[in-house]
């Protein structure tokens, strides 16, 4: 029989729903071992098509996305409730992604800045979204934004994850092969990626060089045979696990660290942090205390898809 499975996005991009068309004629296979239940993005569905369904009834579900609204939590928790298997596709599912850089400002200053500081809105009367509005006699009702963003497994209990901003393609086309063949791996296994850190598979050239400053994209035209870090660029490949095919390095981008921390790794920025420390030139603590003062945002730069899954987890306020 074929595999019924389900997709939904939360807080995200849509990048992830992209790169499963982006499996190009392989999605043929898809189509051959598995018929989609719901996926409201790409077809009509309804969310009471799911209420309508057994429990158990999908053998997985696909979601995507932070848990950044109280529809993105709803949702969640109905998907769980039908699925045999839920999924986190993709960094912000997993991790928080970018949409947990929010938790650096409260609920308050992120929708001030999104609809009346920001330069491209025109919203002279201050008006800011409401959970429930009535415009001649009809009342519209919004999702509650809450204060912290959180991740899928703060929210659900999720038996895998596919990692990746977005995930490499192949990397859901073999989960979908690997459910219908029943071959997945224990519970809370990382599908499609690697088991060591993305320095490991790095053709670059590393030869323990250390820095005395730290770089912006912008700053320096970097080479593309040395390490990123040993020219002074933050790159998250001592601390984030493998798999991607270090897609961005090869391109001449520093790691951001989409694909999220190893096992045992307790906190991805933490590891970096430390991985930042061995290479910086300085044996007094002024020396190094310099070096490091020329990181940018330092707590957002080493934690870019982590922080909602990190121990600061968000601003104290």
């Amino acid at each position: 029989m074929k595999l019924k499975i389900g997709i939904y996005w939360g807080a995200a991009c849509g990048g992830c729903d992209v790169a499963i068309l982006d499996t190009h004629e392989k999605i043929l296979e898809i189509a051959e071992a598995a018929d989609i239940f719901f996926w409201p993005i790409a077809m009509d569905f309804k969310y009471d098509d799911v209420r309508a369904m057994p429990d158990g009834h999908l053998d997985a579900v696909f979601y995507s996305g932070a848990i950044r609204n109280s529809e993105n939590e709803e949702i969640a928790l109905l998907l769980r409730g039908k699925a045999k298997a839920m999924i986190a596709l993709g960094a912000c599912a997993h991790i928080g992604g970018i949409p947990g850089l929010s938790n650096m400002f409260t609920r308050e200053d992120t929708l001030r800045r999104a609809y009346i500081e920001s330069e491209s809105t025109d919203n002279p009367g201050g008006v800011l979204p409401s959970e429930r509005t009535v415009n001649d006699g009809n009342e519209l009702e919004l999702p509650r934004f809450y204060n912290t963003v959180k991740t899928l497994s703060q929210v659900v209990d999720v038996d895998y994850t596919i990692p990746g901003c977005p995930p490499a393609s192949m990397q859901i086309y073999s989960a979908i092969g690997l459910i219908a063949d029943g071959m997945l791996p224990k519970k809370g296994s990382v599908i499609g990626a690697g088991d060591r850190a993305l320095c490991d598979e790095c053709a670059r050239t590393k030869s323990e060089k250390k820095i005395t400053k730290i770089y912006r994209t912008h700053e320096k035209l970097p080479d593309f045979e040395t390490c990123l870090l040993e020219q002074g660029f933050i790159c998250l490949g001592p601390a984030t696990r493998s798999g991607c095919g270090s897609r961005c390095i090869k391109s001449g981008v520093p790691c951001r660290g989409c694909y999220g921390p190893l096992d045992g790794i307790t906190d991805q920025g933490l590891k970096m942090l430390s991985a930042l420390a061995s290479v910086i030139d300085g044996k007094e603590e002024q020396e190094i205390n310099a070096t490091l003062d020329t990181v940018a945002a330092p707590l957002t730069t080493l934690h870019r898809f982590s922080l909602a899954s990190s121990i600061p987890r968000r601003k104290k306020v």
